[in-house]
């Protein structure tokens, strides 16, 4: 599996490891750690077990899943471990056939990034799956597998219904959907929630940076703080990736 930047690495898909009794637990309870709770695997469901042969698998320096969620316009959200044995972290960004690089979202590890997402953003990606293109289709795996990115201060009212929905459908129990959701959405460990605004463009301005519909982050630590998410693209490209992460009118 070949992907710009990472030709000389271990790439693997990694659709099969949705299926691990114990993936979820091992792909998001570290992001479940607060100050009043250390996080279970039998909040997601599973035992130590199970969440410690995910992790095996999701952690394998030998072969670096690679989790690819399609959506509008050709593009594609890429969620990638970088498994090195001496800089282990996950990179999140997204992908076009046009592009001459990668739009960075996020990196967690021990020197992050972020946060990459906003909450229309990643809901819309979730939601907009390309059935024609490879990769993970599910509204509520591409949902949980790009939630670590997120980091936004203006929730809807609804943000943790939504979440809780994603959950159940990963086979969390009822009674811990309430927590993990709070646990997820407002407990997050890596960044503080940033403001997402559509900047200003002046007219005489011809720097690609400020091509109207994608959003900019407000929080210091982000990759997309005060400039464009896909750097180096067209007007036109810039214009169909907004389309794609719903921040800009369909016509």
């Amino acid at each position: 599996m070949l992907i710009d930047g990472f030709e000389n690495d271990p790439l693997v898909p990694g659709d099969e490891l949705l299926a691990l009794p114990g993936f979820w637990a091992a792909y998001l309870l570290w992001l479940c750690q607060t100050e009043e709770d250390d996080p279970d695997p039998e909040w997601f469901g599973v035992d130590e077990a199970d969440t410690d042969a995910a992790y095996e698998a999701l952690s394998d320096e030998e072969r670096w899943p690679v989790f690819r969620i399609p959506f509008g316009g050709g593009h594609t959200a890429v969620v990638l471990g970088r498994n090195l044995a001496d800089d282990a972290g996950t990179e999140y960004f997204i992908s076009h056939p046009e592009w001459d690089r990668h739009g960075y979202l996020a990196t967690v590890d021990g020197h992050q990034a972020g946060p990459g997402l906003s909450w229309p953003e990643l809901t819309h990606i979730a939601n907009t799956a390309d059935p024609d293109s490879p990769g993970v289709h599910a509204p509520y795996a591409r949902l949980l597998l790009l939630l670590p990115a997120l980091g936004d201060a203006d929730l809807p009212d609804e943000a943790a219904g939504l979440l809780g929905s994603a959950l159940t459908q990963a086979g969390v129990g009822a009674d811990e959907v309430p927590r993990l959701a709070q646990a997820l959405l407002m407990d997050h460990p890596l960044w503080e929630p940033a403001a997402w605004v559509t900047p200003a463009v002046s007219p005489l301005s011809g720097s690609r940076a400020h091509f109207p519909g994608i959003l900019h982050c407000d929080e210091p630590g982000s990759p997309r703080c005060g400039i464009h998410l896909a750097q180096g693209i067209t007007r036109d490209q810039s214009d169909r990736l907004a389309r794609a992460l719903g921040t800009w009118p369909a016509t």
